[in-house]
């Protein structure tokens, strides 16, 4: 089953599992956390057009090999973080930004719209946890490279995808032991340290 692909619910989950208030992650959240995700990893890629292009500067130096460097950067940089905020449009990422509740057990979360309808992420889908001020960010897996296109498509998605993660406030969570039991989770997945 496919990450975004939603069902109608058949079974509940586990009677211990932590269950949540409904919760609606905001786009300019998303975007503002995945950009920087985005940034910090690869940063260094926007200093490839910025090298090509100054090259020439070097041999014969002109104001508009500098100019025409810092546009095509520039460039660059809008265009990758475009790519990023599109997820906050696409109709696959509607799922991310719908108000939701979830039921987080040792097998599985459902992300759950209302009593019969929700979607189910597995724990191996889930390729990292890290604690971000009052909240828990999961990190979904990346798609596998069987799972991507081949030649050059493949090529790009794999080198400029757009990290998607699910975000669960402290202030959802019913009771301080419902925290203190994911994290434990968490712990045993060996998602954080």
């Amino acid at each position: 089953m496919q990450q975004n692909q939603r069902y109608r619910m058949q079974s509940s989950a586990a009677p211990n599992a932590i269950r949540t208030k409904k919760y609606q992650l905001e786009k300019n959240t998303f975007t503002g956390i995945a950009l920087a995700k985005v940034w910090r990893k690869d940063w260094w890629m926007a200093l490839i057009p910025l090298v090509l292009f100054l090259l020439p500067a070097v041999f014969s130096f002109s104001w508009w090999w500098v100019a025409g460097a810092i546009l095509v950067t520039l460039i660059f940089v809008l265009l990758r973080s475009a790519q990023v905020m599109g997820v906050t449009q696409m109709e696959q990422g509607n799922p991310l930004f719908e108000k939701l509740s979830y039921e987080i057990d040792s097998r599985q979360i459902l992300l759950k719209r209302n009593e019969r309808e929700g979607m189910a992420l597995t724990w191996d889908m889930i390729g990292s946890a890290e604690r971000k001020g009052e909240s828990y960010l999961l990190w979904l897996k990346p798609p596998t490279a069987a799972q991507l296109p081949g030649g050059w498509k493949g090529w790009l998605a794999k080198n400029f995808q757009a990290p998607v993660f699910v975000m669960l406030p402290f202030r959802i969570f019913n009771n301080p032991n419902d925290l203190k039991l994911l994290e434990s989770m968490l712990r045993r997945k060996e998602l954080i340290a």
